[in-house]
């Protein structure tokens, strides 16, 4: 596999990379970044796994993330996708929170959806393949995920069906229960069918509820977050991972909103929680 070196620049005394590949899951040109910190030749650095929210591409945490000062500090790897494939050709909808910018990070079983948003496919197996294949620095072996919003979703379903690969889960205003909430059931509903029980391997609730485990969770929400009520329900986690045992740490953040300068100001802390369960 190949990739394209969109720009590369220095940062932190490491390298913020931008890049781009034809992927073969969604038959679309992807774009992703990936922040490395400084390192010697031959050493091998954790990845840690940020996956994006509704509308957004690689771009938005890579410009207002502000993870690099604590990657550089820990010493790991940030790798940003996008959230689904896009281009002329790509199914869409006039609606934000469907289509291309809104990929929910499953693969689609239904028109027109099918052809193109196989996005979990992307991020649980090829886009890590190409890592492994171009960054040599990168121990796969040491990875971790978090991500916000609709890719907080993302990073704890993904993060509860693969608990052998990430050390670390942790996510910022996630959407816990899409099948309960009218973001989710849109998606659910359009990508997968309205068989809702195809629906479970991608809600972090009902995952929980059927077994799925890992041994800790990190939230963050914002208590005034304006989806908070209707679309993300974090209580219901914490009932889930209550029921389950699993340990999850949920820190309702007073004043904070869905915005990046809520990620931004609780991302060092999520960079330290990897770090922690990375090097373990």
């Amino acid at each position: 596999m190949t990739i394209e070196t969109i720009s590369t620049s220095k940062a932190h005394g490491g390298v913020q990379g931008v890049y781009a590949h034809q992927s073969g899951a969604t038959g679309t040109r992807m774009t992703f970044s990936v922040f490395v910190p400084a390192h010697e030749e031959g050493e091998k650095l954790p990845v840690l796994w940020y996956l994006s929210g509704l509308t957004c591409t690689h771009a938005n945490v890579t410009d207002k993330g502000e993870y690099r000062g604590p990657c550089a500090e820990h010493r790991v790897i940030f790798i940003a996708p996008d959230t689904s494939p896009r281009g002329e050709g790509v199914a869409n909808d006039d609606a934000y929170d469907m289509g291309q910018g809104a990929g929910f990070y499953v693969d689609a079983t239904q028109e027109p959806w099918a052809k193109h948003f196989q996005m979990q496919t992307y991020i649980e197996q090829e886009l890590p393949a190409l890592i492994a294949e171009h960054f040599p620095m990168a121990d796969m072996g040491a990875q971790a995920i978090t991500g916000h919003s609709m890719g907080g979703h993302g990073a704890l379903t993904i993060g509860l069906r693969n608990p052998d690969r990430f050390r670390s889960v942790s996510a910022f205003a996630p959407i816990v229960a899409p099948s309960q909430v009218p973001w989710g059931e849109k998606a659910l509903g359009g990508y997968l069918g309205q068989d809702r029980a195809a629906w479970r391997q991608a809600d972090a609730v009902a995952l929980i509820e059927d077994g799925a485990r890992v041994h800790d969770l990190l939230v963050d929400q914002g208590d005034a977050d304006q989806f908070l009520t209707e679309q993300l329900r974090p209580e219901l986690l914490a009932e889930a991972c209550g029921k389950a045992g699993i340990a999850l740490t949920l820190r309702r953040q007073p004043g904070y909103d869905h915005s990046y300068n809520f990620i931004s100001t609780f991302m060092a802390d999520h960079v330290t929680w990897a770090a922690e369960r990375l090097r373990r």
